[in-house]
């Protein structure tokens, strides 16, 4: 870990990256890609300690309210934050101006967060993205090995709906030969309908790879499942779309069971519904 005095922090669709880097290991993790640019060991967390004053600064300027977004790159609850809390005091100041939040993160220490986001849901509009795509907990420890199970994310997501905070489920990216199963994909799409979640993000029944993400999923597919990687390069080559043969087939499934459940499925829409601070309706007075 090291720290940053960043010079700007929000992008033009008001998102941003806290922290820089991930200590998660998830294998297929595409922020690994060389097209990002890191100039530090990915392992090496950047902290953008100087964040919440930026932050306060962007929002004191802003004339319309927005949702601001925070996990697109890295997760926002690094193993770090528990002590740093950058997270959580951008949180506060989100709370306290009124605008309105949504976190992406493969960890249960949202949780410690959940009154924040609650009360922020009550002023402008709260939603918890949360990544599920392996439901077997044997397979998700080689997966993404330094994080919740899936299980636990799924718990997660229900103590969030008992308090009225929506959440979004990132089932993404599916790794062919691994957990483009029937049966995964069914066990995911349960606990989203259990804990009533308002869409999910799956943009196809795959992954994708480029470069430098793509030397370390093989590396490590080379390491816990000896002969797969020959396989994708034997059929898919240097290509940046991998979807797995049983792409039609899963995707239709998917896509039948959101319909079914009210889920909103379409990747935009999700998008669309994150970004949007429903207008405030003030009661009117009648005089009698």
């Amino acid at each position: 870990m090291h720290f940053v005095e960043a010079k700007s922090l929000l992008t033009r669709w008001n998102g941003m990256n806290l922290y820089r880097g991930c200590t998660h290991g998830c294998i297929y993790c595409d922020s690994r890609s060389t097209c990002y640019q890191f100039q530090h060991p990915f392992e090496d967390i950047e902290v953008k300690q100087n964040a919440p004053e930026l932050l306060e600064t962007i929002l004191r300027s802003k004339r319309k309210k927005a949702v601001i977004g925070s996990g697109s790159m890295s997760d926002p609850y690094q193993p770090c934050e528990k002590q740093l809390m950058l997270t959580r005091r951008c949180l506060e100041l989100l709370d306290q101006y009124e605008f309105g939040a949504t976190v992406i993160t493969k960890s249960d220490l949202v949780l410690r967060d959940l009154d924040l986001l609650e009360r922020i849901h009550r002023k402008a509009k709260a939603v918890l993205q949360m990544t599920l795509t392996v439901a077997d907990e044997n397979l998700g420890r080689k997966l993404e090995p330094n994080v919740v199970s899936a299980k636990r994310r799924y718990e997660v997501l229900k103590e969030f709906q008992k308090r009225g905070v929506p959440t979004v489920v990132w089932m993404t990216p599916l790794l062919p030969y691994l957990t483009d199963t029937k049966e995964n994909v069914e066990t995911i799409l349960g606990w989203c309908i259990d804990a009533g979640v308002k869409g999910i993000v799956c943009f196809n029944m795959g992954m994708t790879l480029r470069d430098g993400n793509r030397e370390y999923y093989y590396k490590n597919l080379d390491r816990h499942f000896p002969g797969l990687s020959e396989q994708y390069r034997r059929q898919y080559g240097n290509a940046y779309e991998v979807l797995s043969p049983r792409h039609a087939e899963l995707m239709q499934y998917f896509t039948d069971v959101c319909e079914k459940h009210g889920i909103i499925h379409d990747p935009e829409e999700c998008f669309r519904y994150m970004a949007e601070i429903p207008p405030k309706y003030e009661q009117m007075e009648l005089d009698l």
